[in-house]
């Protein structure tokens, strides 16, 4: 998922070429966190912040991550919630798989 910081399309066609080579599991599990938590998280654990760290530049790599995950069957996760709910979410996927 790390393409999705790339520019518009080569987010895709980098994400295509890893997914080819880089092994694979039938398991992907995308833990999504919207763009204002994922701030709130950031700041609290960092003083310092990376490029595309603010509000805007999260929404966009969230919204190209989403769209890879969407397509390529990835598990999405609602990860907006403490990591105990977080971590007892991807137990019951883990279950059922």
């Amino acid at each position: 998922m790390g393409t999705a910081y790339l520019p518009t399309p080569l987010h895709k066609i980098a994400y295509n070429f890893f997914a080819l080579i880089v092994p694979k599991t039938e398991l992907k599990f995308f833990l999504d966190v919207n763009p204002k938590e994922a701030a709130t998280r950031i700041y609290a654990s960092r003083q310092k912040q990376e490029m595309f760290e603010d509000i805007d530049g999260l929404k966009k790599v969230r919204d190209k991550a989403l769209s890879l995950a969407y397509s390529n069957n990835w598990k999405i996760i609602n990860s907006n919630k403490p990591a105990i709910e977080v971590s007892a979410k991807l137990k019951k996927q883990l279950t059922f798989h």
